[in-house]
């Protein structure tokens, strides 16, 4: 006999939870693959191979600036594919952005160089570059979305969880990859080892649009469907309220996304840069947080379950913002050792903490009619006004301050404030009803 879960008013079988936690794993690992493998070749190789005739310091920003542009086409496409997983379900979304994010991936691994057709080949990797954006502005979401519309109310924040621990998998798999490249005569790496992550990222995108061409609608999205069609035929039904709730998950994201920049981005510069010390300190660090994170994503997930997802990220954003003062005083040591507990505790307890709860909880503050479009959109548009531009904030603050480092701990206790003060705004919403129509805010 085949174990069961209730979900609503719908029954799920154990079997299709696993396929759905799977899945979404495979998408966010896809994703965040993805935008490693082209972030590292933007900055090892792209600007060589697609940009010779430049300056080197201008090829290095054409580079980086065609990485740029794949976070330009993710709010477009959180709300292109949002609608369209409010209307048409979950799943058809899902289906499309793997395969547009594995196929455009793919691709690039394929392109020709300046050196066979000039400008066409940058013009090309442009192109990718925004549809493998687009793709990925509604991957994220739209796996939390499912993940979440599966689980038991009662065990829904640990089980959306599963869904960030992809973060890390893309990550680790991504640099994994590019060490053992680096590895490889420069010749080689210069003209064929840089495709070869590119091109084996189809396998994943194969296994996944497997995965979710055989997985089943999420049942909150059916149940809501056919609550919709009986109460148009009867002119009733409940008014969505808009607003509150959007506002209020766009600050919980900028809590974690703000810090997440600061911590994995900029402060891995500040270590070689302004504190002098050897790059491999603060990479190592960061490697060793993601693999801690694989243990505190589903604790983060499992307490929000227990003392409630408020209380959790209250938690969590209020940690981070009484540490920013003693990370900084752990960093300016200069000892190998503080530094990377600085770097580890700050991604490992509170980003990822955050990322995990915001898992269920900003997927709880919606109504099902328009849950989809509304989580792609708060968790793109905090990520561009905080995490997008924290780095070049940071960066502005430490030239103008003169290398002082209390106004970059003032930016991350800022970040963190945001989250925080939502905390006492937001609503509890451990175990709501995904069907409800209404904002829980």
């Amino acid at each position: 006999m085949t174990a069961a879960i209730q979900v609503g008013h719908t029954t799920r079988s154990v079997k299709d939870l696993t396929k759905a936690a799977v899945s979404g794993w495979l998408g966010t690992a896809m994703e965040y693959m993805d935008f490693q493998l082209f972030s590292l070749a933007a900055a090892i190789i792209f600007n060589k191979i697609f940009f010779p005739t430049f300056d080197p310091a201008v090829g290095l920003l054409a580079s980086f600036l065609t990485y740029a542009v794949g976070f330009l086409a993710r709010p477009l496409g959180a709300w292109f594919f949002g609608r369209m997983g409010d209307r048409l379900g979950r799943k058809k979304v899902l289906v499309i952005t793997i395969s547009l994010m594995g196929c455009s991936t793919m691709l690039i691994g394929l392109l020709p160089t300046y050196a066979q057709i000039g400008f066409l080949a940058p013009a090309l990797l442009v192109a990718l570059r925004l549809v493998q954006g687009f793709g990925a502005g509604a991957e994220l979401s739209g796996a939390s979305v499912m993940l979440a519309e599966y689980a038991p109310p009662a065990k829904r924040g640990l089980v959306a969880s599963f869904v960030c621990l992809g973060t890390n998998s893309g990550t680790l798999l991504a640099s994994g990859m590019w060490v053992l490249l680096t590895m490889l005569p420069e010749d080689a790496l210069f003209s064929w080892g840089w495709r070869i992550p590119f091109i084996l990222s189809i396998l994943i995108t194969i296994y996944a649009l497997w995965m979710r061409r055989n997985l089943k609608e999420s049942p909150v999205f059916e149940e809501a469907k056919q609550h919709a069609a009986v109460h148009a035929k009867a002119g009733t039904g409940v008014k969505a309220r808009k607003g509150k709730a959007f506002l209020l998950a766009v600050c919980l994201r900028i809590g974690e996304s703000g810090n997440s920049a600061l911590i994995q981005t900029f402060l891995v510069g500040y270590v070689v840069s302004a504190l002098k010390m050897d790059k491999g300190v603060g990479t190592m660090a960061l490697l060793i947080g993601s693999i801690i994170g694989f243990a505190t994503v589903p604790l983060a997930g499992w307490l929000s379950d227990k003392i409630g997802r408020r209380t959790m990220y209250r938690a969590l954003s209020g940690f981070q913002l009484v540490f920013a003062i003693p990370a900084f005083l752990m960093l300016n040591s200069k000892d190998p050792l503080l530094v990377s507990l600085a770097l580890i505790i700050g991604l490992s307890v509170s980003v990822l903490g955050m990322f995990s709860v915001q898992s269920a909880y900003v997927n709880e503050l919606f109504g099902s009619r328009n849950r989809y479009t509304q989580v792609a959109l708060a968790k793109e548009i905090g990520g561009v006004v905080s995490g997008g531009v924290a780095p070049l904030i940071a960066g502005g603050l430490l030239v103008a301050f003169t290398n002082s480092w209390w106004p970059i701990a003032a930016l991350m206790m800022f970040y963190s404030a945001i989250a925080f003060v939502a905390t006492f705004f937001a609503p509890e919403t451990k175990g709501r009803d995904l069907t409800l129509v209404e904002d829980a805010a």
